[in-house]
């Protein structure tokens, strides 16, 4: 019988902890000692998934008519390669090559990008808004296991992601149509398997098995919640 990586049987004894609250994050830090990725993915992975949104956001500087918009657009593709530089650095301070480290999660982020890039403008920035925003508070969530690199990654992703000029052009287009509000919760909504799938995917495979599965699931509950959340303050349907 095939057993999906979520369901393989684990070593005795595996205690996960839900750390205390973040003052930064709506998400709790958790001890994933035995779940989480080893460095080099947690690092790797991490920098390409922001030098990605700095890709879609300077597609939709070109896509975009509005002056204001591409201004808005700009400043958040500067947050966002700033925080990709961030993080490549920290990799060569490591002595890694940060194009090693990036290069296998090329095709499988890729591929994620792919299926979330909306097919009007307005929804790629929803989604740029809503899954960077669920995975930062995942690798914060992520960050308690790695020391002092995680505490450097955790005050990367914590800096400024120059987002609500973003969510104003959103919050803008939902006030002028109503029919947006409709469409942009359908696609918030469904945003989130395939955001998901790349967080799971992040840990340890061959690791998290239906035990491990049910201790996770709090920490998977406070990132919906967290999602939830930004849908609201946009004034759309979680």
């Amino acid at each position: 019988m095939v057993r999906w990586f979520w369901e393989r049987r684990r070593p005795p004894g595996r205690i996960l902890r839900l750390r205390s609250r973040d003052e930064a994050s709506d998400v709790r830090r958790v001890d994933f000692e035995q779940l989480a990725p080893d460095v080099a993915t947690y690092l790797g992975q991490a920098a390409y998934l922001q030098l990605g949104y700095v890709e879609t956001l300077s597609s939709l500087i070109q896509q975009s008519p509005e002056l204001s918009h591409k201004e808005s657009l700009s400043r958040a593709a500067g947050a966002a390669l700033r925080k990709h530089q961030a993080l490549v650095a920290l990799i060569r301070d490591r002595g890694d090559d940060p194009l090693e480290l990036m290069l296998p999660f090329r095709e499988p982020l890729d591929s994620f990008r792919h299926a979330t890039h909306g097919a009007r403008p307005l929804e790629t920035m929803l989604t740029v808004h809503l899954t960077a925003g669920l995975l930062d508070d995942f690798y914060l969530s992520l960050s308690g296991s790695y020391g002092d690199t995680g505490r450097r990654v955790a005050a990367i992703l914590r800096g400024d992601a120059e987002r609500e000029a973003l969510t104003a052009i959103v919050t803008d287009a939902i006030s002028a149509d109503a029919e947006w509000r409709a469409l942009l919760s359908l696609w918030g909504r469904r945003l989130v398997g395939d955001t998901l799938l790349v967080a799971r995917g992040a840990l340890r495979p061959g690791s998290l098995d239906l035990e491990d599965e049910k201790q996770v699931q709090p920490v998977f509950t406070q990132l919906l919640g967290a999602h939830s959340r930004r849908m609201g303050a946009l004034g759309l349907e979680a």
